[in-house]
Order: structure tokens, then C-alpha cells, then sequence
């Protein structure tokens, strides 16, 4: 008796402990958990990385543009290009050259690495948008688990001070001689299984509310409490969807099929890319070369004469390089290339995949949705039948026209019929966050 005044007074003041503190709403546990994602924060630095190789590819496919300049003084034999003379001692020298260079033809090698660059970008995107999703739909999963936890402890609970009730008129009777002892021993057997029940649903509770914490990484002290949304079931059951439209609406949406399309197109480009380093390229270049020498000794060291003039030269011309054979350097290409045709020829098979995958969530999404709302329906019901039979049971019982067994069995049958409509409940007020997260509109910045 003092033991189980205990517990009962433990869980009374965790309840009263619960109530103090703050509360977690499913908006607030989402827009921590968006915040805080390490794999999605870490997934946003890597977008960051594709747009800087993306504009990179872009750079490529301009003209190269340079200045070099160089500065030497030298002793010795010097030939003077302005004089056509060798002179043996001291020479300052000063060149500079501008030079520029245009790739006019490479097999389109750069535009092709351009579109993969784009491509990995978009899939980059896709891929940040659909972390965020996943980070939603956990958290609902793990945020309803908490909830239907304590809807269960509540229902245990109950059923423990209801059986404790029972076993303290039941103690009444048989003192009187109106009941045999037996019946006593075993509704005391009843109310210690109450009591254990209500144990592991407080053991469950705290365990899922620690993973939840776990997930938002937010200090274990911090104690917070969940409040269950404010959705009306009926809504959810009354939502008319057809499933093809949600198959249509899916593919659209995914990111993770997005991605995978997009990986596919950015392996073709960089196939294409590869391929074009085994084909001619043809450039143009630009060279605007000049230099000044100072000789010392020598009066006519005339700066403007030998720079806009005397040492001034211009180069323009044309570069065609045909691959023939190049040793390793030709091997490369070929295996760089054939590298990319079997990353290529992976990622088609990784997209049909993702399609499947895609079509798979939808359909188990949507045929879940049908089911728990069928179950909640029914489990309505069976919680006033099963209330109905232990009211019964119960007046039977305690008139002696029924054993103890069946009385015993009407409790458990309500006890289980209250649990399976809690979790019916629980679980088909949020199917609706986990079909838009099937077929991909659920949005993060609706949590933000």
C-alpha cells in the first residue's frame, strides 16, 4: 500500500512538474529541429560549394586574360634588341606582355561542364529541400509518439486506480463473508498488473520524450511539455484524395526523385565533357609584348623609343591540337570518360528507383490514411461497447451472477479498445503531414 501510494504520488508531482514547464508546440519542435539539423545545415554549406563551382564552370568559358611583367638587372654579355649588338657589362631590363587566349572549339567540353555544374546544383537544391521534409516528417513521428504516450500513461493510469478501487470494495465484501478471499487475491493480482502497465507506459514516455530531445538537440535538463495540435480528426477523415493525381503530384514534387533526375543529367553533361577531351581543340591568342633596356655607360637609353617602338611586338594567331597518341595522357581521357558513362548508366538506374520508391510512399501514405480512418471509426465504437460490457459485467459481478474471469476479461477488453483508439486517433491526426510529406508539398518554410 505505502509503495504504491508512492507511485502515485511520484507520478502526481511529474504531471505537476510537466504543467510548470514550457510548452512544445509541433511548430516550435519542427522550427528547432530546422535550426538545428546538422545534416541539413551541413547539406546548405555544400549548396554553397555547387554555386561556386557553378560560377567557376561559367568563368571557363570566357577568354583568359594576363599581364606578366619581369625585372633583371645583368652583368655580362647582353644582347641589345634595339641596337642588334652584344654588350658586355651592366643591363637593367624591364618586359611586360599582355596576352589573351579564347577557346574556339573543344568539343563543347566547357559549355557541357557548365550544364553539369547546373545540373549538380539543382540536385543540390533538391536534396536541401527534401532533409527539410525528412527533418518534419521525423519529428511528427517522434512528436506523436510522445503525445500517444501520454494519452497511454493517462489511460493506465485510470485503469490501475479503477482496479485499486475494485480490490478495496472487493476487500469490503469479503470481509463480510459476500465474496471469497479468492476473488480478493486476484483483483489484488489485477491492480499490481495495473500498476506495472502503468510503469512501462511511464518508462516509455520518458524514453521517447528523451529521443525527441535527442533529435532537436536541445539539452536533456530542459524539461518541456507536448500539447497535442490543434487539428480536428474529422477533417482528416472527411479529406477526399484520388490516387493517381498523388502519384502526378509526387513526381513533381519529391526532392529526392528531383535530385536523382538531376544527378542523372549532370553525369550525361559530365560524360559529354570527358568525351570531348579525346577531339580537336582549336584556340586563338593575342600577345602584345614590349621591353626596355637601360645600358649603363650609354647616354641614348630613350625610354618611349625602345617601349612604343624599337622592342613593341604583337603576336595574333591560331592553335589546332589534334590528339593522336599520347601515352598515358590519351588513356586517361578514355578511362575519365568511360568513368563517367558507368556513373551515367548507375544514375538512370538510381532515378527509375527513386520513381518506384517515390510511387511506393504514395501508395502505403495513402492507403495508411484510408485505414486509420476506418480503424478510429471503428475503435469509437468499441470503446462504448466495451464500456457498456464492463458496466454490466461489473453490476453481474457484484450481484454474483457472473465469475471473476469475465469480469476480469471486460476490464482488459476496455483497457485495450480505450489504448487502440488512442493510437488510431493519434496516428491518423497526423497522416495528413506524412501524405504531404509522401508526395512532397509539405513546405519547412510554413515552420519558420
Amino acid at each position: 500500500m505505502k509503495k504504491s501510494l508512492l507511485i502515485t504520488l511520484t507520478l502526481g508531482l511529474s504531471f505537476c512538474s510537466l504543467a510548470q514547464t514550457k510548452v512544445l508546440t509541433f511548430e516550435d519542435a519542427v522550427k528547432i529541429a530546422l535550426r538545428n539539423g546538422v545534416l541539413l545545415n551541413t547539406q546548405k554549406n555544400n549548396l554553397e560549394l555547387n554555386v561556386m563551382q557553378r560560377n567557376y564552370s561559367i568563368a571557363g568559358l570566357g577568354p583568359t586574360l594576363n599581364i606578366n611583367t619581369t625585372a633583371q638587372r645583368v652583368y655580362g654579355n647582353t644582347f641589345i634588341q634595339q641596337k642588334g649588338i652584344v654588350i658586355n657589362g651592366k643591363v637593367d631590363n624591364v618586359a611586360g606582355s599582355l596576352n589573351s587566349n579564347i577557346n574556339l572549339f573543344n568539343g563543347f567540353s566547357q559549355v557541357n561542364r557548365v550544364r553539369q555544374a547546373e545540373s549538380a546544383l539543382d540536385a543540390q537544391s533538391f536534396y536541401v529541400n527534401r532533409t527539410s521534409q525528412d527533418i518534419i516528417s521525423t519529428i511528427s513521428l517522434q512528436y506523436l509518439q510522445v503525445l500517444l504516450d501520454i494519452e497511454l500513461l493517462k489511460i493506465a493510469n485510470e485503469n490501475w486506480v479503477a482496479l485499486k478501487k475494485t480490490l478495496e470494495q472487493i476487500k469490503e465484501q469479503v470481509a463480510l463473508g459476500a465474496k471469497s478471499p479468492v476473488d480478493e487475491y486476484n483483483q489484488d493480482s489485477q491492480a499490481k498488473g495495473g500498476e506495472i502497465l502503468a510503469l512501462q507506459a511511464q518508462i516509455n514516455l520518458l524514453n521517447d520524450r528523451a529521443l525527441l530531445t535527442q533529435t532537436l538537440l536541445m539539452d536533456p535538463n530542459e524539461e518541456f511539455d507536448v500539447v497535442k495540435p490543434d487539428w480536428d480528426v474529422n477533417s482528416v477523415t472527411a479529406d477526399k484524395m484520388e490516387l493517381e493525381p498523388l502519384f502526378d503530384t509526387a513526381l513533381k514534387n519529391r526532392g529526392d526523385y528531383l535530385r536523382a533526375k538531376k544527378n542523372e543529367e549532370s553525369s550525361r553533361f559530365g560524360m559529354k565533357a570527358f568525351k570531348a577531351t579525346m577531339l580537336p581543340t582549336l584556340s586563338m591568342y593575342n600577345t602584345i609584348y614590349t621591353t626596355y633596356n637601360y645600358v649603363y655607360l650609354d647616354v641614348n637609353n630613350s625610354f618611349d623609343q625602345q617601349v612604343k617602338s624599337d622592342n613593341l611586338r604583337k603576336f595574333t594567331g591560331f592553335q589546332l591540337t589534334i590528339p593522336i597518341l599520347g601515352g598515358n595522357q590519351n588513356l586517361q581521357n578514355r578511362t575519365n570518360y568511360i568513368t563517367q558513362k558507368i556513373t551515367y548508366n548507375n544514375n538512370q538506374l538510381a532515378t527509375k528507383n527513386a520513381e518506384i520508391q517515390v510511387k511506393t510512399d504514395v501508395m502505403r501514405a495513402y492507403q495508411n490514411m484510408k485505414l486509420y480512418a476506418q480503424s478510429y471509426t471503428l475503435n469509437i465504437d468499441q470503446v462504448k461497447s466495451a464500456e457498456k460490457a464492463l458496466e454490466l459485467e461489473t453490476e453481474r459481478y457484484t450481484l454474483g451472477a457472473t465469475s471473476f474471469v469475465e469480469y476480469a476479461n471486460a476490464n482488459r477488453v476496455l483497457v485495450q479498445a480505450q489504448t487502440s483508439k488512442a493510437q488510431s486517433e493519434y496516428r491518423l491526426l497526423f497522416q495528413k503531414v506524412l501524405v504531404d510529406y509522401a508526395i512532397g508539398t509539405i513546405k519547412p518554410e510554413d515552420f519558420k
